[in-house]
């Protein structure tokens, strides 16, 4: 004969069980429709099966007495490791932000301030719940202000899965790292009706504030998934690069990929025409291990690619130039991409990568009256007061203030390499003769000719990686087909370095 269950347990399991339906069936059922995931499926995708523990399942204040408040919260491990997760609900209130809902958001966060693991904030809420008037404010800001305390002493990553407008945007964008969903997911903070009425634009949510717009156009977001679970997926990947905190190491792997591995095609990679576009990823792809290179901001600003990868099992970001796109000319865009980026390295002990092929910056009305100035300083203040261990490779071109700027001895860069197609110079040879040999070059009888022969006598004069390299400000000159194990080599030199900033409460950047 069984044993009668315990009422207490009976009434425990009951509540639970409802708490776990949120809104209802028929909100849920509505969900589906969307193609969009509930908040406890989307939190057992994104952590390792059985380790979500649940906090605060029975919160409801203010208009909700539906428990749980509209948002999901708890802790659990991705790869074993702890990791904070909050999972707004749509089937309650629209995931509408109230004092509860904020509440527990709040005791998550520091929760892992305390405890040095990295938040998670899954999005899909409509916003602050406005049948609670300014208590939701005070708890957006109340959230708002723990992001900031928190940015680079532990991770943030915010996952947009569904709505997200007005102030509820700003917890996102002080986040260190954006994943929205394809066609699902939109962030802006006045709506199309509103823009509407305002300026008079017809727009759609998708235009205005989805993947491709953040993704392309804006910058905001980092990573555009195709789905719901490539969007957790992502999440995963991008936290197996990074530490839990900023007093720990980034996780290192072990390493298949010989550590000694040349690669011939290297040398023969860069074009002989100067002008000549390649693909600055074919040489990621190669010199890191197994040819791995987790991509950032893949679509926004392309002439700079940056990202993570490993050497040697152990866990790197990398700043490349991209002279495919625009030359790989620095622009507004690049380099606060680039330059956050950086920081974001610093911040949790990633050494950083540079791989130089720079025209300089891009020149024009529309970026000097945009403040080129003000943003292109951003990448030289965000390279010069990283203190993590910095290594360059110069594989074509460094001129002018792009050369200073991008990792270059001057700011703190502690290995400096050049391959010999390197040509670093005040300015490109052809920008060069037309200043230097203006006067010459009018009066000559054959001004085309005679330009040719110059340009090739400061070529070869100038424009190379060995007048650096007589100063000592590029460490040596190397054959492209050992950038791999000399980036190694220096990385392990490097792995005790030790350098700091003067005593301050933070410096100024132009922003």
């Amino acid at each position: 004969m069984s044993n009668p269950m315990n009422p207490h347990i009976k009434r425990l399991r009951k509540l639970k069980t409802e708490a776990r339906l949120g809104g209802g069936e028929e909100r849920i059922r509505k969900q589906k429709a969307k193609g969009k995931l509930t908040a406890h499926e989307r939190i057992n995708l994104l952590l390792d099966e059985g380790s979500f523990r649940e906090l605060d399942a029975f919160v409801h204040r203010g208009e909700s007495q539906l428990m749980g408040d509209g948002v999901v919260t708890g802790y659990g491990t991705i790869d074993q490791r702890l990791v904070y997760v909050f999972s707004q609900d749509f089937t309650v209130f629209g995931g509408s932000l109230g004092l509860g809902h904020a509440s527990k958001v709040v005791k998550l966060q520091d929760l892992a301030v305390k405890n040095g693991a990295p938040v998670i904030g899954l999005n899909d809420s409509g916003g602050a719940r406005i049948q609670e008037g300014v208590t939701s404010l005070a708890g957006y800001a109340d959230i708002f202000l723990r992001n900031v305390l928190s940015s680079g002493v532990i991770p943030q990553i915010s996952a947009i899965l569904g709505p997200c407008a007005g102030g509820a945007v700003y917890s996102p964008a002080i986040t260190d790292f954006i994943v929205m969903t394809k066609k699902t997911s939109y962030m802006f903070v006045t709506g199309p009706e509103v823009v509407k009425s305002v300026t008079h634009e017809e727009v759609t949510s998708e235009e205005l504030g989805g993947a491709g717009t953040h993704n392309e156009t804006s910058g905001v977001a980092h990573f555009a998934a195709e789905s719901e679970e490539h969007a957790l997926y992502l999440v995963r990947q991008l936290l197996s690069f990074i530490p839990s905190n900023n007093l720990e190491e980034p996780p290192r792997r072990e390493c298949e990929d010989d550590p000694l591995r040349t690669e011939e095609s290297l040398d023969t990679l860069i074009p002989d025409n100067p002008n000549k576009p390649y693909d600055m990823r074919e040489i990621i792809h190669l010199v890191v291990d197994q040819g791995e290179f987790f991509e950032v901001h893949e679509h926004y600003a392309q002439n700079i690619l940056i990202g993570f990868a490993r050497l040697n099992g152990r866990s790197i970001g990398i700043v490349a130039n991209q002279p495919q796109v625009l030359a790989g000319v620095l622009d507004i865009n690049a380099a606060v991409k680039a330059a956050r980026f950086v920081r974001f390295c610093d911040c949790f002990n990633i050494p950083v990568v540079t791989l130089v092929d720079v025209p300089g910056f891009l020149p024009g009305v529309g970026q000097e009256h945009n403040g080129i100035i003000k943003h292109g300083a951003k990448l030289l203040y965000a390279f010069a007061e990283a203190t993590v261990p910095k290594i360059t490779i110069i594989t074509r071109k460094a001129y002018g203030g792009a050369y200073d700027v991008m990792s270059s001895k001057h700011i703190r860069g502690d290995i400096n390499l050049a391959w010999p197609s390197s040509e670093i110079a005040v300015m490109g040879p052809e920008g060069a003769i037309n200043v230097l040999k203006r006067k010459e070059l009018a009066a000559a009888a054959d001004p085309e000719a005679m330009r040719t022969e110059l340009v090739d006598e400061y070529r070869a004069t100038h424009a190379n990686p060995y007048v650096a390299a007589s100063y000592g400000y590029i460490d040596d000159v190397i054959e492209p087909s050992q950038s791999r194990p000399r980036l190694i080599n220096a990385l392990e030199m490097l792995q005790n370095k030790r350098d700091e900033n003067p005593p301050k409460k933070h410096g100024n950047i132009p922003l």
